[in-house]
């Protein structure tokens, strides 16, 4: 199980810590209009073969509600995929999972980890993964009605580094909410996290469950976190690892944005004082002669003054402050990356941003901004912005002060359209409370040094729900499995199959240190 654990956290590494950035464009680019159609739902789910898999996977497409106060009114559907349990004859049930974002896909989360994921229950559930409406196979929010207007409007934009670039930024960020309004129309108003959890509870139900298992990842916390009060009663297990503080994410985009960027700060100094650590030849940062801190200091000094050339990057340009705090969004939620994170800083540090500026132009591309738009629609719903986008000044030396690396990145990215004027109606929203009790433990798990999520994301989660038990690694990613933890597997497999939680206050050790 920890060979193929770890070649899960490679492979799902790349789906879950990009988060709400590679929400992938559906092969089409026509208007996301929900498809009518009378009558509910009919029981169960036809199940077909996967294109490209074998016969342990199976795919379906289930039609919802659009709106689930109107059930006989306008229909969408969602595209759905199960890995069969290995181990049919000691089956318990499925497994339903969701990888975050928001945006992310559920489909090729278990297309591309779900004999990883059969490991994790013991072989004894089918593995259920969804893309949850408004994203990839299920009606996916659009804001252009091409591929080509969709790349004419992104190009060139980057994270703003100066006062003009932010302007510009505010002004792109409202055209952007118009857009999306114009060409998704309804659907904007009907994918809040509530919204998935009741067609979670639809699928459930469909695939003939009693009562939900359910492990969701980062965003995907927050869907569990809905379910359970919106649902009391109908959980067998859960367990969430990345925890969405759920007050902060609802209060508003404002809250849910500064809480977003609070512990990258604390993750990138713990990567600065490990490298310092390590010998020279497992952290190129490390034996210049001068501290590792204050060579990375200096970097970010440097690109804030002027950008730094990138002379081999394709095409050649040169690295602006922007694309540097950029370029750390990921590798500081997968600790065994960096090693190669430490070589690509020290290579701008010694002039060439190169490494750099390619991984920040692959987060900048039309694509990623589709992503980053696509997890805007959704969290926008769930909880407003409270201030107008022209309001950029003040909103960004506050997320700053929240988080100096990611602050105005996912304060552009996720709360300036939220800000925009955007055109959905937040009625259908869940905004708690949020103290629903199960009859077993909901289990949550967390990394001591969580960029994404802060670890302290967890300890009110478990303070709210109060029989939740919390699990630590005491550790790095984001999620918790980015580094192999027998410790974590095994105490995953007791919880999912057995329903034994580990005693409250346990610590799992990782078996593998960033720079070990």
């Amino acid at each position: 199980m920890i060979v193929r654990g770890g070649r899960l956290r490679v492979r799902v590494a790349a789906v879950v810590a990009v988060a709400f950035l590679a929400a992938a464009c559906a092969t089409t680019q026509q208007v996301a209009a929900p498809t009518p159609g009378p009558g509910r739902a009919q029981p169960g789910v036809v199940w077909t073969a996967c294109e490209g898999l074998d016969k342990s996977f199976e795919c379906a497409k289930v039609p919802v509600p659009l709106d689930w106060a109107e059930p006989d009114g306008q229909r969408i559907e969602l595209a759905v995929i199960r890995h069969l349990a290995s181990r049919p004859q000691e089956r318990i049930g499925s497994m339903f999972m969701n990888p975050g974002g928001p945006g992310q896909s559920g489909v090729e989360l278990v297309r591309g980890g779900g004999e990883d994921f059969d490991a994790w229950g013991g072989g004894r559930f089918d593995i259920v993964g969804w893309d949850p409406r408004g994203t990839y196979g299920s009606s996916p929010v659009r804001c252009f009605t091409s591929e080509a207007d969709e790349a004419r409007f992104w190009q060139g934009v980057t994270i703003p580094s100066t006062q003009a670039e932010s302007a510009a930024y505010q002004v792109k960020a409202i055209a952007l909410a118009r857009r999306c309004g114009e060409v998704s129309g309804r659907l904007l108003s009907h994918i809040s996290t509530a919204d998935t959890a009741r067609d979670l509870d639809a699928l459930r139900e469909l695939v003939g469950d009693r009562l939900l298992t359910y492990t969701g990842l980062s965003y995907g916390s927050m869907i569990g976190q809905t379910y359970l009060n919106l649902f009391p009663g109908r959980t067998r297990a859960m367990m969430l690892d990345g925890i969405v503080d759920a007050v902060d994410y609802t209060t508003s985009a404002e809250t849910r944005t500064a809480n977003n960027v609070s512990s990258a700060d604390e993750v990138f100094a713990q990567f600065l004082k490990l490298c310092q650590q390590a010998a020279p030849s497992r952290c190129a940062l490390a034996g210049h002669g001068e501290p590792v801190t204050e060579r990375v200091e200096m970097l970010f000094a440097r690109a804030r003054r002027a950008p730094i050339p990138a002379p081999h990057a394709d095409p050649p340009g040169a690295l602006s402050y922007g694309d540097l705090q950029v370029a750390t969004f990921n590798p500081l939620r997968l600790p065994l990356t960096w090693p190669q994170f430490a070589a690509d800083l020290d290579a701008a540090a010694a002039g060439d941003a190169s490494a750099l500026l390619t991984t920040a132009r692959q987060m900048q591309s039309p694509l990623a901004f589709h992503g980053a738009t696509t997890s805007a629609a959704i969290s926008c719903v769930d909880g407003a912005a409270r201030t107008p986008v022209s309001q950029w000044p003040e909103e960004m030396a506050r997320f700053t002060d929240a988080g100096r690396l990611w602050g105005t990145v996912l304060g552009w990215w996720l709360w300036a359209p939220c800000a925009a004027n955007w055109p959905a109606d937040p009625a259908g929203r869940y905004a708690g409370p949020w103290n629903a009790p199960t009859e077993t433990p909901v289990l949550l798990v967390g990394a001591r040094y969580d960029a994404g999520t802060p670890y302290r994301n967890a300890q009110a989660a478990q303070r709210r729900l109060g029989d939740a038990v919390l699990l630590t690694l005491n550790g790095y990613g984001h999620p918790s499995y980015q580094v192999p933890s027998v410790c974590l597997d095994q105490a995953r497999v007791r919880y999912l199959v057995d329903l034994v939680t580990p005693p409250p206050g346990t610590i799992c050790e990782p078996d593998q240190q960033p720079f070990g």
